[in-house]
């Protein structure tokens, strides 16, 4: 048996950031992942670092996390790829105008710097690549994108600098609990005593919720990635389209990263290590095909690499950020829905607010898992991710 103050489960972008805001506060923190770091949902993601498409109760998570990405390679002693070169969001047609149009409009209001671009020329301005024949879009120009494992691994050794452990190849298998209050967590080696926990194990989050009866409801949908050998400078901003069936940039080292849409999954979760899934051979041809369609140079690509993802979708496309009510030292961070990674850096002060029990510095209502409660259960839907 050992002990820590803090057990985080969970080795992605959100548990190395928590574990690196706690350690650095003098906290003694121990990380639990089954597998590696950025293992899952943080290394397969497209990485985008947005605000544009948040829904209002995530933006001004979102808009704190993007005042903090700029500093973040310094910070944490490693470079995280940060480039702040916007996000368009394109329409390609009329039906997508109007979506697009009304987008602009709601984000605007939030003091959103936003902006339309009607035609092709006002986005080729931006991005010469995207094909004539779409018709408009949105331009954020403070959004940016990120390498993941990089940001991921980055957060991790800081982590470690300040003392946190991480306990990797391990799976929590029981969180302990002695009269409505957090004891441990059990894993297949150990047993781990501790005053707090944080459970941002993703898609894994309710094996160990649900036992205690504090489930979140998911649908785990998957998303397909593609990743192409290396090109000459194409495209800065990321690009995503009005119903989400594509989005992409292009990383630094020059390769094109897309993504396809959420599609329902019904394979197995390849046991790696890493661990993988495989994405269908209909999943692979509709992301080429719509992505050639509004980044015709893709089409052109020698392709590296295909693989596919799993999303913690909640049926809001909301994470669920809360202190338990019910099972006093339990703190869940789980449920991103696929666009948890921009936001990580300020969701990991929320969460170290959690974890003390101090005020969040943001209102935090919009996230509690009782918003579920007296509700008919539906599967959750992106209208934008990444």
């Amino acid at each position: 048996m050992s002990s820590s103050d803090i057990i985080i489960v969970g080795a992605g972008i959100n548990g190395c950031a928590s574990a690196y805001q706690l350690a650095r506060e003098g906290h003694q923190v121990t990380v639990i992942e089954r597998f590696s770091p950025a293992a899952m949902a943080s290394g397969w993601t497209l990485a985008g670092v947005r605000q544009s498409g948040r829904h209002p109760a995530e933006l001004p998570i979102a808009i704190e996390a993007v005042e903090m990405w700029p500093k973040l390679s310094e910070e944490l002693g490693a470079d995280t790829g940060y480039r702040q070169e916007g996000n368009l969001r394109l329409a390609r047609d009329e039906n997508e105008v109007e979506t697009i149009q009304d987008l602009v409009k709601v984000q605007s209001k939030a003091s959103l710097d936003v902006i339309f671009l009607n035609g092709s020329v006002e986005i080729h301005e931006i991005a010469p690549a995207i094909s004539q024949k779409v018709l408009a879009a949105s331009f954020c120009r403070t959004d940016g994108h990120a390498e993941p494992h990089a940001t991921v691994m980055a957060f991790r050794a800081a982590a470690e600098r300040y003392g946190a452990k991480f306990l990797l190849g391990q799976a929590a298998s029981e969180i302990l609990v002695d009269r409505e209050r957090f004891v441990g967590i059990s894993t297949g080696k150990d047993r781990i005593v501790g005053n707090n926990c944080v459970i941002a194990a993703g898609i894994h989050s309710n094996d160990l919720l649900a036992p205690l009866g504090l489930s979140i409801p998911l649908s785990i949908p998957m998303v397909t990635v593609i990743q192409t050998e290396p090109l000459q400078p194409l495209l800065k901003p990321v690009f995503g389209v009005a119903n989400a069936n594509c989005a992409g940039r292009q990383q630094i080292d020059g390769r094109l990263r897309v993504t396809s849409s959420a599609m329902d999954w019904h394979g197995e979760l390849t046991q790696g290590p890493p661990p993988a899934v495989a994405p269908t051979a209909s999943s692979i041809a509709r992301t080429i095909e719509n992505v050639s369609a509004v980044l015709p140079a893709f089409s052109e690509a020698k392709i590296a690499k295909i693989w596919a993802g799993l999303l913690d979708l909640t049926p809001d496309a909301l994470p669920v950020l809360e202190r338990s009510p019910e099972i006093d030292g339990i703190v869940i961070a789980a449920g991103f829905s696929g666009h948890g990674f921009g936001i990580a850096p300020m969701t990991s002060l929320l969460v170290r607010d959690l974890v003390l029990d101090e005020t969040p510095r943001l209102p935090l209502n919009a996230f509690k898992r009782s918003r579920f409660q007296g509700q008919e259960i539906k599967q959750g839907s992106l209208t934008l991710h990444g």
